[in-house]
């Protein structure tokens, strides 16, 4: 009778580290990564000695240094007798606001010229092409500097604004002023203010926070949250009964009024700009060179994204298109029902890329004379203090956080919509 038994275990050696394959791949990475991390530490303590030998050592002291440089285009309060810090956080935000709105409206106008490539008008299609193909194969920054140059040479001055019979008059019923030197916009103002937080008292960090601004998200994600429940309502009782109750009219209750109500309680109101000597005064200044880095990236990196948004559709089954058409569901309904929602899992993956390089494109804004974290931290501070290595590791540094908060936000997004398989 044969007996079976189990083969006798086998003790761990160090040799099996290389001759195991169980061991073999992680023990070849250990070493590339000990590797790695020497040949950096090398060169970092190499680039150290030769700093300290030429009487330079690294150390970031000059941040507290006065900035004496202004900065034209800001969203906090500074003046030149604010330190270098200071100086680099109007810049961070500059570059964070490029981002924003280059992102947003390269998103919208990429998403419809990609649609309309698709358009069975012979024009319609044709026009679209050649936008795609004259913005992608003209470098960006040309196209920044042609947009600057356009706004400069083409829009009227201030004075033309003056007397009683204007070359130019203000728009919208008088309230946009749209001039060589920027675009005047009414702000908004508070009569009962809830006031301000302030953070960081006195320091280069500091910054105000509106109460007012506040209250407004508050209540407008409160909205939404409400808005959302009746949705989820509507869609039970669809399901349920095969009858979907009218909600349109709660859904613009629940958006306007708390809205309304809170910014009546505010004292809400216009500042509008107005000719006062030779330039404008009140209102927001969106001064040339933000419009003009804002629309050439934007028009430039939604040539890129419209191409995604074509391939993306056509990725789609066209029995998908039949088969909604079927139904009675009429062209427009189908792409923003049946194919968009589709197309999607391909679409947003290279776009990830596209906001990535908008974002970085936007450090070519000291062409046309916008201070972002470029021009402030690696430019002019850089150029002021001699600290070539450290304003250029944290300029690095600033700019692989942003591109990886961009990454997370967009790749959580991703698997949000992404289709799941049963």
């Amino acid at each position: 009778m044969t007996t079976l038994t189990d083969p006798p275990k086998e003790h761990f050696r160090l040799s099996m580290l290389l001759y195991d394959t169980r061991y073999r791949s992680a023990t070849i990475q250990v070493i590339a990564l000990m590797g790695f991390m020497l040949l950096a530490a090398w060169l970092l303590s190499n680039t150290i000695q030769n700093l300290e030998a030429l009487g330079k050592p690294v150390e970031f002291g000059f941040f507290s240094e006065p900035a004496s440089y202004d900065i034209n285009q800001r969203l906090l309060e500074y003046d030149s007798r604010d330190s270098h810090l200071r100086a680099a956080l109007i810049g961070l935000l500059n570059t964070l606001v490029v981002a924003v709105l280059g992102c947003i409206t390269a998103t919208v106008i990429g998403v419809l010229v990609g649609v309309l490539r698709l358009s069975s008008n012979w024009l319609v299609s044709k026009i679209m092409t050649v936008y795609v193909e004259m913005f992608r194969n003209v470098p960006v920054l040309l196209w920044i500097v042609f947009a600057m140059a356009i706004l400069i040479e083409s829009l009227p001055a201030p004075r033309a604004f003056r007397g009683e019979d204007p070359a130019a008059t203000m728009d919208l019923f008088n309230t946009v002023a749209v001039t060589n030197r920027g675009v005047y916009i009414p702000e908004a103002l508070f009569s009962r203010s809830l006031g301000d937080i302030h953070f960081f008292g006195d320091s280069a960090l500091r910054f105000d926070v509106s109460l007012d601004l506040i209250a407004i998200i508050v209540v407008l994600a409160g909205s939404i949250f409400a808005m959302r429940k009746v949705i989820a309502w509507a869609n039970r009782t669809q399901e349920q009964t095969g009858d979907r109750p009218k909600t349109w009219h709660i859904l613009l209750g629940l958006f306007f009024v708390p809205m309304l109500t809170l910014l009546v309680a505010l004292g809400f109101h216009l500042g509008y700009p107005e000719l006062k000597g030779f330039n404008f005064t009140g209102g927001t200044h969106m001064r040339n060179s933000l419009i003009a880095l804002w629309l050439a990236l934007s028009l430039y990196t939604a040539a890129f994204i419209a191409e995604i948004v074509r391939g993306g559709i056509l990725a789609i089954s066209h029995g998908q298109t039949e088969a909604a058409a079927a139904l009675g569901l009429r062209q427009g309904r189908i792409m923003r029902l049946v194919i968009l929602p589709q197309a999607l899992r391909v679409i947003i993956p290279p776009m990830i890329s596209n906001y990535l390089n908008l974002t970085k494109n936007s450090s070519l804004a000291i062409a046309v004379g916008y201070m972002d974290i470029t021009g402030t931290l690696g430019g002019i501070t850089m150029n002021q203090t001699g600290r070539e290595l450290e304003c250029v590791l944290l300029l690095m540094l600033v700019y692989l956080c942003i591109s990886l908060s961009i990454s997370a936000v967009m790749n959580w997004y991703n698997e949000r919509v992404k289709l799941v398989e049963r």
